[in-house]
């Protein structure tokens, strides 16, 4: 870990909590120690981790620094744009109104829904036999 001085975001997607830190960088961005190409294999997963510094045009100002646990990469991938969005906020006020336009700044409140008893599974029910 480095001394200077950095922006921290807390984000939450399904079971996934991502611990943030913005440092004044060239644009690099690790997860859990590792470069972000090879925790993140999807394409799609890697842009959407960045679309917050995309959307307040600072994708070449700050290095990216995520402590990620629980849940699936999907799941991280969500909590770490909504924890970068956070911090932007925190570095600069101005930041707010372009990510909040954009929805980033919400957390999404989708999670698993849980098993009924004489269920299946959350909604499936046995198949019904009339004779």
């Amino acid at each position: 870990m480095t001394t200077e001085h950095y922006y921290y975001g807390l984000g939450r997607r399904k079971s996934s909590v991502a611990r943030v830190r913005l440092y004044p960088g060239n644009g690099t961005v690790v997860i859990n120690g590792k470069p972000f190409e090879t925790v993140m294999p999807r394409a799609s997963l890697r842009q959407e981790i960045m679309r917050p510094l995309a959307v307040t045009e600072t994708l070449g100002s700050f290095n990216v620094q995520v402590k990620a646990q629980g849940g699936g990469i999907s799941g991280w991938a969500g909590a770490i744009r909504h924890g970068i969005s956070r911090a932007l906020v925190v570095a600069d006020e101005g930041h707010r109104r372009p990510l909040r336009g954009e929805g980033l700044l919400t957390r999404d409140p989708r999670v698993k829904e849980r098993k009924k008893p004489g269920l299946k599974r959350a909604r499936k029910a046995p198949q019904f036999t009339k004779r």
